[in-house]
C-alpha cells in the first residue's frame, strides 16, 4: 500500500518566497496551485493521502473544495470534515470555517469517524477504516501545553482500535520526538521516519513536525520525505503492507 500524508497549506504555496509569505500564504488564490498538487500526487499513485490544511471551499479556490477536486483528479474517494467543532467561534469566521483535514481513498472505506478534542483550537481527528488496517489523520495545537493534553486525549480515541493502524499529520513537534516518546512506548508505535528527516519549513527543512507513526502489525517497506515544494511542509510517502 502507498500512503502519501501532506499538508498542503490550502495550496497557497505560490508565495512561499513573495513578500508578506505568511500573510498571503494563507489569504492569497490557490486554484492553479492546487492543480499542480494534484499532478504531483497522481505520479506516485497513492492507495490513500492525508491532507491536512484543506481548503473546503472559500474565495482562495472559487469556492471548490480542494478535497472534492484532488478526489476525482486521482480517482479517490473524499473523506473531509472542518478543523474546529462546530460549535466553535471560528465557524462563524469567513475563510476560517472552510479550513478542514482529508483522506482521499482508492481502496475500499469499511468505515469512517470524526473525533474531536477537548482542548485546542484544531480539534479534528478523521478515521479512515479499511479492510486491513485503520489509518487516524491528526493536526495538533502550536502551544505545547494544549498539544500534550490532545496527545492524551488522542491515545484514548485509538486505544479501542482492533485493526494494525496509523497515525498521520501534522503533530507540530517544536521540541522533537521526546514529545510523544512515552506516548509512543505505551502504544508500542514506531515512527517511519527513523533518521528524524526535517519536514519544515519545506525551503530550508530544519524541523520534523509532519509525522506517519504505525502500530504492530504494519510493515514499511519504504519510507521517504518528498522534495516538494508546493507548500511549507514536505510530503510524506510509505510504501507499507499488514503482516
Amino acid at each position: 500500500m502507498k500512503f502519501i500524508l501532506y499538508n498542503i497549506r490550502y495550496g497557497t504555496g505560490k508565495y512561499l518566497h513573495q513578500p508578506l509569505k505568511h500573510i498571503r500564504g494563507y489569504l492569497g488564490k490557490s486554484v492553479e496551485q492546487t492543480d499542480k498538487i494534484g499532478d504531483f500526487l497522481k505520479k506516485y499513485k497513492p492507495d490513500v493521502v492525508g491532507l491536512v490544511e484543506v481548503d473546503l471551499g472559500s474565495y482562495r479556490t472559487r469556492r471548490k473544495n480542494q478535497a472534492t477536486f484532488l478526489g476525482k483528479q486521482l480517482g479517490h474517494y473524499g473523506i473531509y470534515e472542518h478543523k474546529y467543532s462546530q460549535n466553535s467561534s471560528l465557524m462563524k469566521v469567513p475563510v476560517l470555517r472552510r479550513q478542514g483535514n482529508a483522506f482521499l481513498s482508492g481502496l475500499q472505506v469499511e468505515g469512517q469517524k470524526f473525533h474531536y478534542f477537548n482542548n485546542g483550537m484544531k480539534k479534528l481527528v478523521i478515521e479512515l477504516e479499511t479492510k486491513d488496517f485503520s489509518i487516524f489523520l491528526i493536526h495538533l495545537a502550536l502551544g505545547a501545553k494544549t498539544r500534550l493534553k490532545q496527545i492524551v486525549e488522542l491515545y484514548e480515541v485509538i486505544d479501542s482500535c482492533t485493526k494494525p493502524f496509523i497515525i498521520a499529520g501534522d503533530f507540530n513537534l517544536f521540541w522533537g520526538e521526546e514529545e510523544i516518546e512515552l506516548f509512543l512506548r505505551a502504544l508500542n508505535l514506531k515512527n517511519a521516519n527513523v533518521k528524524n528527516i526535517p519536514t519544515y519549513p519545506s525551503w530550508k527543512p530544519k524541523k520534523v513536525l509532519d509525522f506517519i507513526i504505525y502500530s504492530e502489525g504494519i510493515k514499511i517497506n519504504d519510507f521517504k520525505v518528498l522534495d516538494v515544494r508546493l507548500s511549507d511542509h514536505l510530503p510524506l510517502y510509505v510504501d507499507f503492507e499488514t503482516i
